[in-house]
């Protein structure tokens, strides 16, 4: 009996140690999993809260200094694509920030008005309006004494293609524009993102032309200025839309950048393109820029396999790979160069025109 017991206790103590040794390389694991986690979530950068106040309202920002050093400094000062943008992009603006940092340049990004303690509600914004607020970011980037005001440059993406070229038509002294993915048109824009996704989708012909005819009729209550109430009376299912949505897309659906690109010529621009770009046709882009934009202020580069956020489309199609890469190698989220290339341009904006495709 006692001999019985004795082995069954032998057993029992060596699966536990079994089970310890398995947890404890759990652990192991986890531990050095973490430890990789917070190490490439770890950027050379100094952060430092800041606020600006606009138009009676406070907004909260991040400038992003060098690590070292104490300036002055180069800017770049980020304008956000569309939707509920908080500083940093929810940390997705970091690696960029780093790539600046390593050219000189510190970064400057503010919430969206409504976001990340920013007053306001980005939703009642025109696109004049984020201009106007890019501006007072400006200006109060210039009044720092760690900041070469010689050298502040603009970065935007999407969206902010109807910001950039207004801020830089009002200020000539800006040293770059980094235009990444930008639109011209919103109209053609929107259709152009709407048929893309129903081919993605394997839309029948059906299905094609309704979602076609429910954009026009949509534009048509748009162009007559109807209130969300029409809109909803129209169609029932609002299809995402809400009044306030409704509000800021009859504000801006009319945006146009060619007359501001026509009239910001001379400054310096970068056309950073995406050959996966299911938002924005950047063959229109590319064409209308190359047409309006001197020849030697305008440089373009085209990431093929990028999506229009310049994340690798396989990635980005891919959640669990999305999330993973998100995870443990964030600078690897963006197509190869797109870091190094910002960077680079940056430093000397003014250099002949490299290569138009990778």
């Amino acid at each position: 009996m006692s001999v019985g017991l004795v082995g069954r206790g032998w057993r029992g103590w060596r699966g536990w140690r079994r089970a310890v040794r398995a947890l404890a390389g759990v652990l192991v694991v986890a531990v050095g999993l973490a430890g990789v986690v917070v190490w490439q979530n770890t950027y050379a950068l100094r952060e430092e809260r800041v606020t600006l106040r606009h138009e009676g309202k406070l907004l909260r920002g991040v400038l992003a200094l060098p690590e070292t050093g104490e300036g002055p400094f180069g800017l770049v000062v980020f304008v956000h694509g569309d939707g509920p943008v908080d500083a940093t992009h929810e940390t997705f603006y970091r690696p960029m920030w780093e790539s600046f940092a390593r050219a000189g340049y510190a970064s400057l990004s503010f919430a969206k008005p409504g976001v990340g303690g920013s007053e306001g509600d980005w939703l009642d914004q025109s696109m004049t309006d984020r201009a106007e607020e890019t501006l007072a970011a400006v200006a109060w980037a210039r009044g720092r004494p760690d900041i070469d005001g010689r050298r502040i440059g603009l970065w935007g993406a999407s969206q902010a293609g109807w910001v950039l070229p207004k801020v830089a038509a009002r200020d000539p002294a800006l040293r770059f524009v980094i235009a990444v993915s930008p639109a011209v048109n919103w109209l053609r824009q929107g259709r152009y993102n709407l048929l893309a996704e129903l081919r993605r989708d394997n839309a029948t012909p059906a299905r094609r032309e309704a979602a076609l005819r429910r954009r026009e009729d949509t534009l048509r209550l748009l162009r007559r200025g109807a209130p969300f109430s029409e809109y909803r009376a129209a169609f029932g299912d609002a299809d995402g839309m809400t009044p306030a949505r409704w509000s800021f897309v009859a504000r801006n659906f009319a945006s146009d950048a060619t007359a501001d690109l026509r009239a910001m010529r001379g400054t310096p621009v970068l056309l950073v393109l995406a050959g996966r770009d299911d938002n924005v046709d950047v063959e229109e882009t590319e064409a209308v820029y190359r047409e309006i934009l001197p020849g030697h202020s305008l440089r373009v580069v085209r990431y093929p396999g990028a999506a229009h956020s310049l994340v690798d489309r396989d990635t980005e199609d891919s959640p669990w790979r999305l999330t993973l890469t998100a995870v443990l190698a964030p600078r690897r989220l963006f197509a190869d160069g797109f870091l190094a290339d910002q960077a680079a341009y940056a430093a000397h904006p003014s250099k002949r025109p490299a290569p138009t495709a990778r």
